[in-house]
């Protein structure tokens, strides 16, 4: 288990290294940061001194390292649009995000797992022929149209949901949080059914499959044939290790909803990273690019490591393997 963790963490390394590398070149070669700072009116001994004390005077390999330095105790330098450092902006805007994030988890994860089940038990009902239809709408409908297709419904038609905004937040230190209150619930319900309908789409799929897949195997025929109940062989056998793969998508999609909610935060004006990153992209604003782009790709890397030690702890048979490579 020590070995497979100190891989883990090497690979992790190496990822987060090329990551940077990325992240750096885009201030080679998106723009001139002394221009868009100072302007076109600056003389060029007030470029070359700010040149200077942003060390760009240096050479890519130091200024690599420099960066790279910086990048891990999160000093990703000031944004060019809004004079802040970025940091404080990433800080100010991530609880929006990752709260967004995790009840979209949560959501496909109570309603996609269930789903599942039912259509892979009940394969031959209508309800389940039917689910499955839908499933396929869910993952083939872009995000922004799903959206859209909410606020149409239910802020402007029926006018029960809000479309936009985070609603009223309370402080918890430094973090933000919308959960505790009735407007924030309110407001953050459309937007995590947004990202939450791909998601329970496709656990459902997966579910579905793996479940009939499990229900084929030997000693699901040996359990029946010892007399054990119906109802013991689902849920206690069959959907135990129907689950070991839904660990991995579920932790792998979770990382994927973080990154890639910026079409939904763009879409209800969520004030969350992706909005940030959005903004920033409009502006050539290069710190806040490169800094989303390293967070994302470090939130990437936390989660796949998490998912890969929460298999080896359920499945016995990782176990035994990783100790007989040792």
């Amino acid at each position: 288990m020590f070995v497979f963790v100190v891989k883990r963490m090497f690979q992790a390394i190496f990822v987060m290294l090329i990551v940077t590398l990325i992240a750096f070149l885009l201030f080679q070669f998106v723009g001139d940061p002394v221009m868009q700072m100072l302007g076109q009116e600056a003389t060029e001994a007030d470029r070359e001194a700010l040149r200077h004390s942003l060390g760009l005077d240096k050479s890519i390999w130091e200024q690599y390292a420099a960066f790279v330095g910086k990048a891990a105790q999160g000093d990703f330098g000031v944004s060019l649009r809004q004079g802040a450092p970025v940091s404080e902006l990433l800080k100010a805007k991530m609880p929006a995000t990752i709260e967004l994030a995790f009840f979209s988890a949560f959501v496909a994860t109570l309603v996609g797992i269930p789903l599942g089940v039912f259509v892979a038990l009940k394969r031959n009902s209508l309800i389940a022929k039917w689910l499955m239809g839908l499933s396929l709408i869910g993952i083939s409908l872009p995000t922004f149209l799903i959206g859209i297709l909410l606020i149409l419904v239910f802020s402007v038609w029926l006018g029960w949901l809000p479309s936009y905004g985070r609603g009223d937040t309370i402080a918890l230190g430094w973090w933000t949080s919308g959960l505790f209150t009735k407007d924030g619930l309110l407001h953050i319900i459309l937007p995590a059914i947004t990202l939450a309908v791909f998601q329970i789409a496709l656990l459902m799929r997966l579910v579905r499959g793996e479940m009939l897949e499990v229900l084929r195997t030997d000693y699901i025929k040996f359990a029946r044939a010892r007399g054990i109940s119906q109802r013991s062989i689902y849920f206690r056998h069959a959907l135990k290790n129907t689950l070991l793969p839904v660990i991995t998508i579920t932790g792998l999609q979770l990382g994927g909803i973080i990154a890639f909610s910026i079409v939904t935060e763009t879409v209800f004006q969520w004030p969350g990273m992706g909005l940030l990153f959005i903004q920033a992209v409009q502006f050539a604003d290069i710190p806040v690019m490169a800094a989303y782009l390293c967070l994302i790709s470090f939130i990437f890397v936390v989660v796949n490591l998490i998912v890969d030690l929460l298999y080896v702890a359920v499945d016995p048979r990782l176990k035994i393997d990783g100790k007989s490579q040792a």
